[in-house]
């Protein structure tokens, strides 16, 4: 500690308040369970500086102006001790309404922020959680304002709708003191989802197949809708497979035989390493958020053809959700993407650069890699969803592709040709792309500007 610090600390403790060095953040919780941050926000700190300095200077040069000037400075600095904290006790309610009225699609929003304390909030700063995939197009989700006890205020603004699931995140809500020295950051939760043209016309699914009758074609021969052969006819064939048509113009016997369907145990997996936080740019989502709504999209499309769907995650954390049916298992997947760690849709912070020779961050994600190849089986559908980013992603698709289940990579696009090197990273990315169809990876190249169920039809394949 320096000796202008341990000044200062001296002076905090003489005022009764001992300010942080640094800024103090705990975590506490409400009585309606929503998080807060209580942090100092050192705002009175360059008062007790200049305080310090006038102390200093004015015991030294024996200036009793300087000493007044301190003296005036202590009692600016004291005006915290005379103001309480806020209590927040908030409550966030949200009403969405379709607006058709112009040729964009779009909705609109009021979000409410209810003070349902007993004291007043001077100043309260509210940022709506809009959804990282719509665009505010009319009025603002932040406001900046004062409540009484009992008092409510509206944001109202319009967002510019695109096909799929969204989100809102929760509200976060700033509340500072009289004397602003101490800030207390809220977080309201009030579930809200949009959700427009998100069914996907189809899926498309490899031929792998397990015993259990479904929606899934497969090589076999037996009971199902889809012609396979015909073949001669055998004691005990029942009649309905009699090929009648052949026996009118041949006299012989032939029975038909069907493709049996099954029903598909599949894993979407989602790439979110901090690479892979990239869009083209600062307006558009980046591509984990793509691909969370990918996953979701993708999922309730294979749920509604009676598959088995799990969920899995790398590089943020890991996240294993093992495949299941029916809608206690959908709701489990979808409550596990828009809650567990490994799909948080805020990028992380930024950090020093990796040392070349530092591999602690590859050992870490072949680890997240290593628990979820173990529980892939052989005749499972794996889609993985990634942007391709870099020539590690490459790696990471085949060493999935080599625990013998059928892979699809389905990679959003958040290149841009806007700068020169955005061109390179989408020749490079190409480059991926081709390189994973050489060895034999179906890949979907989705636009995010265009539905994803057009990426995927492009593709052919078995329909799930």
């Amino acid at each position: 500690m320096t000796v202008f610090q341990r000044a200062r600390h001296s002076l905090n403790q003489l005022l009764g308040r001992n300010y942080p060095l640094q800024t103090d953040t705990r975590q506490v919780t409400n009585h309606r369970n929503d998080t807060l941050v209580v942090r100092s926000t050192g705002r009175w700190r360059g008062v007790i500086a200049v305080s310090l300095c006038a102390m200093a200077l004015g015991v030294l040069a024996a200036r009793p102006s300087l000493l007044l000037v301190a003296a005036v400075g202590i009692v600016f600095a004291s005006y915290p001790q005379l103001t309480r904290p806020p209590d927040p006790t908030l409550v966030v309610s949200r009403e969405l309404t379709s607006d058709s009225s112009t040729d964009q699609e779009l909705m609109a929003v009021e979000t409410t922020v209810h003070n349902d304390g007993e004291s007043r909030l001077l100043d309260v700063r509210i940022v709506d959680g809009v959804p990282d995939l719509l665009t505010v197009v009319d009025g603002s989700p932040r406001c900046a304002t004062s409540l009484a006890a009992g008092e409510s205020v509206t944001l109202r603004y319009r967002l510019s709708l695109r096909p799929g699931r969204h989100r809102f995140r929760p509200t976060t809500v700033l509340c500072r003191d009289a004397s602003g020295a101490v800030e207390i950051e809220a977080k309201c939760t009030e579930p809200t989802e949009i959700e427009t043209a998100a069914r996907l016309p189809a899926v498309p699914l490899a031929a792998h197949h397990r015993y259990q009758s479904g929606m899934l074609s497969t090589d076999d021969r037996g009971e199902g809708i889809e012609f396979h052969s015909v073949e001669e006819y055998t004691q005990g064939d029942p009649v309905s497979r009699i090929d009648w048509r052949r026996f009118g113009r041949t006299k012989e016997l032939r029975s038909v035989a069907y493709r049996p369907e099954r029903n598909a145990e599949v894993i979407i997996c989602l790439d979110t390493r901090a690479v892979s936080y990239r869009a083209s740019n600062r307006s558009e989502p980046h591509a984990v958020a793509l691909g969370v709504e990918a996953a979701a999209r993708i999922a309730d499309r294979l749920f509604e053809s009676t598959h088995r769907v799990g969920l899995a995650g790398f590089g943020r954390d890991s996240c294993l959700l093992s495949p299941g049916a029916g809608a206690d298992h959908q709701t489990e997947f979808h409550r596990v993407l828009s809650t567990h760690s490994a799909f948080e849709l805020d990028p992380p912070a930024a950090t020093e650069p990796t040392k070349p020779r530092d591999t602690s961050n590859n050992t870490t994600i072949d680890r997240q890699l290593t628990l979820i190849c173990d529980a892939i089986g052989t005749h499972t559908q794996l889609f993985l969803l990634t942007p391709l980013c870099d020539e590690r992603s490459i790696h990471i698709a085949q060493r999935v592709a080599n625990t013998g289940a059928a892979l699809t990579v389905i990679s959003p696009d958040t290149t841009t040709t806007a700068t020169d090197g955005g061109c390179i990273a989408r020749l490079e990315r190409d480059a991926r792309l081709t390189a994973l169809r050489s060895v034999g990876i179906p890949t979907v190249d989705w636009n995010p500007s265009e539905p994803l169920g057009a990426a995927l039809a492009s593709m052919g394949g078995r329909q799930g």
